[in-house]
């Protein structure tokens, strides 16, 4: 069934007239964005603001969502309503006047001339309609409670009042000054994040993509459960490179999901695989979700060091959940995947190219020391270069295709960088109302200088606040709200960042509003709730590696190499307990009462050594335990086969 539809032909802008607009506006963009990450502008002896440069991508942004978004959601657009194409133009001169007046105004913003706050409260209406188009009301309602907050914060009582701002200064501080709309977020988008992007979109018009699923049934398909397996990995190397829960379900759910399905496996169950896989993506280097690329700018350290802190945790959340789906199958004694439906090893091994571009990612990363969007440029120069000579399944991209990603990538990155712009909004406000303290004193005085109280409230309000927002959305309210808190009474800041992104992260999978989960749900034609509560389950180590890395940094390459590969390897052991606990199988099923040892052991094996006094004791103990729980199910299970052939 299709969707409705917007508009009548020839009641306004037909699509033969706004979609060439729209690819000459994204264009426009993309090289503006990529020019500006390779300094082109200095190569010819320019110089700019970077606000401005934010203020020209934003002048094509905005005018992109009015021409392509309908007002109503989930309708499909025909043609273009005076009301839009008047608000893409209003929004190209107002952005396009801050782009060319930036210099001459920025410093009068508190003097509140027409010229700073008429382009502001424009801006500011303009893209909050946009917003609301690209990611629906959630996140609009939260900026237009902090602008609220902005206007009247002096009305608040107690810890919880601010500093009330004219609507004047306000507005024309939010279009022009470096903590508002063309903050730290958007800079961010509009260089890394488009950058990466365009590397996304050359792998998929080259054959990448492909490569990669084919890779994932080649080496996965032959063993039992192979499809579900097939979803993990396929789903955390597309989600790598996506950098979008939701895309990724959609991406590679609409192929592994059915395939899950015709295995035997229940619906909300594959939705909920997938949809674990495929949030994990986000966290998985060397190609994180654009969230990591901000953490890494917020923590002003390499982005190579947010990749090296989020190895471990990364890993070990796959590997709970490629456990889950090897065990699971193993009890509901799901086959492998047909022979027929596995690619050619030739085939998939002519792809090998595919694999230089990430080795020249991270090659520029970690020893060149580059930062991202310029490495993300040089992995994309290489995917173009090796796919017209070596080519995946006998075809070689043609010009034509890989021209159309430039166009590509201005679309696809024009809801990031709404979000983006949007953030700043709440950076904004935090910034000049004070709030930002004021949150941070009272988050801390409610824990009672509590750490374990702390980030208890923390993880809570991390999934509430995440509950239906976007990733970017998600990591940049919580970072400006919740991080300073944790950091506030002692936390490593590096840990405190990645506890806020993996608590944000799965609220794409939590209920009631599981993004992620439900739309593997609708894929899996399964029960949303069903899908969800599957999906916490599948997801669950993400909910208590936060904790462990927080009191214990070895998790995240923080210590000694002796500390760092104890933690890593007593974590792993205490992952297959506790996940061969909630498969309720290991070599054999499992009663309840073994569950439950098995999941005590892997609690205690999964406490790093560093994380308390004493914690070294109950690790060592775990995994005694553990081992000796493993132990014994392989002796009954040995037992339990010869009395079977014997009978």
């Amino acid at each position: 069934m299709s969707a409705p539809s917007e508009g009548k032909p020839g009641s306004g802008l037909p699509a033969t007239i706004w979609r060439p607009i729209v690819e000459v506006l994204a264009v426009c963009l993309t090289v503006i964005a990529i020019g500006w990450s390779i300094n082109l502008p200095r190569t010819f002896g320019m110089s700019f603001y970077p606000q401005q440069m934010l203020a020209a991508i934003l002048a094509f942004t905005l005018p992109i969502a009015f021409l392509m978004l309908p007002a109503r959601q989930n309708t499909e657009r025909l043609t273009v309503p005076w009301y839009d194409c008047l608000a893409a133009l209003v929004s190209f001169l107002a952005a396009a006047y801050v782009t060319y007046n930036y210099p001459s105004v920025v410093n009068l913003i508190f003097a509140m001339p027409p010229s700073a706050y008429v382009p502001g409260v424009i801006i500011v209406a303009l893209l909050l309609e946009a917003v609301r188009r690209a990611t629906g009301w959630a996140l609009v309602i939260i900026i237009a409670v902090f602008l609220l907050y902005g206007l009247f914060g002096d009305m608040f009582p107690g810890r919880l009042a601010g500093r009330a701002q004219d609507w004047k200064m306000l507005s024309g501080y939010m279009a022009f000054d470096s903590n508002g709309i063309l903050g730290l977020p958007m800079a961010t988008a509009a260089t890394i994040v488009v950058a990466f992007i365009l590397f996304g979109n050359l792998l998929a018009a080259t054959g990448g993509s492909k490569f990669f699923t084919d890779g994932a049934l080649l080496g996965m398909g032959r063993f039992r459960g192979g499809s579900m397996k097939i979803a993990v990995v396929a789903s955390g190397l597309f989600g790598s490179i996506s950098g979008s829960a939701v895309a990724n379900v959609v991406a590679t759910g609409v192929v592994t999901i059915p395939m899950i399905k015709r295995d035997g496996y229940p619906a909300h169950k594959a939705g909920a695989i997938e949809a674990v896989a495929s949030t994990g993506g986000q966290l998985m280097p060397p190609v994180m979700g654009a969230a990591a690329f901000l953490m890494a700018e917020f923590l002003q350290v390499p982005y190579s060091e947010v990749v090296l802190a989020a190895l471990v945790p990364s890993i070990l959340y796959y590997v709970a959940l490629f456990i889950q789906a090897d065990l699971d199958a193993a009890r509901l004694g799901i086959a492998r995947v047909p022979k027929s439906a596995i690619p050619d090893r030739r085939i998939v091994l002519g792809g090998w190219h595919f694999i230089l571009a990430f080795v020249v990612l991270i090659y520029a990363l970690f020893t060149l020391g580059w930062q991202p969007e310029r490495a993300a440029l040089a992995a994309s120069l290489t995917v173009i270069a090796t796919s017209l000579v070596f080519g995946y399944e006998a075809v070689r991209p043609g010009i034509k295709a890989l021209l159309q990603t430039i166009p590509g990538t201005g679309k696809a990155v024009v809801e990031i960088l709404l979000i983006s712009a949007a953030a700043g909004i709440v950076i904004g406000v935090l910034n000049v109302t004070g709030l930002s303290f004021n949150l941070t004193y009272v988050l801390v005085q409610i824990g009672g200088g509590s750490q374990v109280v702390l980030l208890v409230l923390s993880a809570l309000v991390c999934i509430v606040l995440g509950m239906g927002l976007p990733t970017l959305g998600v990591y940049v309210l919580l970072a400006a709200l919740v991080a300073p808190a944790l950091i506030e009474v002692g936390i490593e800041p590096m840990a405190a960042h990645l506890y806020i992104l993996y608590f944000g992260m799965m609220s794409m999978i939590t209920p009631p509003i599981a993004i992620a989960a439900f739309a593997a749900a609708s894929i899996a034609r399964a029960s949303a709730m069903a899908t969800g509560f599957a999906a916490v389950k599948f997801g669950w180590s993400a909910f208590v590696i936060p904790f462990l890395f927080v009191f214990s940094p070895t998790l995240i390459m923080i210590g000694q190499p002796v500390e760092i590969a104890v933690a890593v390897v007593t974590a792993g052991i205490g992952v297959w307990l506790i996940s061969a606990a909630l498969a309720g199988y290991f070599v054999a099923r499992l009663s309840p009462a073994m569950r439950g040892l098995f999941i005590i052991a892997g609690l205690l094996a999964l406490i790093p050594a560093g994380a308390f006094p004493g914690a070294g004791v109950t690790d060592l103990v775990g995994v005694a335990a553990g081992l000796a729980l493993m132990a014994f199910e392989l002796y009954r299970a040995r037992g339990n086969e010869e009395k079977a052939a014997s009978s």
